[in-house]
């Protein structure tokens, strides 16, 4: 398992406000990231204070990309995207985008992709 880095500001924030909607835990994943998860579904990983990875339904995920919300994730597969984190709007919308996938875990809607 790769080491994970410790969280720096942006990701600090992004763990400690998504981390306190009910049961939302963050823990290790095996590249390095930071996975955000609601029981036992991702709504998210973070890079460090890098990137956010996240998988949305097809149709949720074009809209977004549309909207300039999220770019295309490394792997370019429709449903995968990612969000740079460069400042503090950057961390809002991570977190919104995150509720994004919470609110549909909750409702026990089916996940991105």
């Amino acid at each position: 398992m790769a080491a994970t880095s410790p969280p720096t500001s942006r990701d600090a924030e992004i763990v400690r406000r998504v981390t306190a909607w009910q049961g939302v835990t963050a823990a290790d994943g095996p590249r390095g990231e930071l996975s955000l998860r609601y029981r036992r579904r991702e709504l998210g990983h973070l890079h460090g204070d890098r990137v956010a990875h996240f998988a949305f339904p097809k149709d949720v995920w074009g809209e977004l990309i549309a909207a300039g919300r999220v770019v295309p994730h490394p792997l370019d597969r429709p449903g995968l995207a990612a969000r740079p984190l460069r400042d503090d709007s950057d961390v809002d919308e991570t977190i919104a985008l995150m509720r994004l996938n919470y609110d549909r875990a909750v409702a026990g809607e089916p996940r991105g992709r």
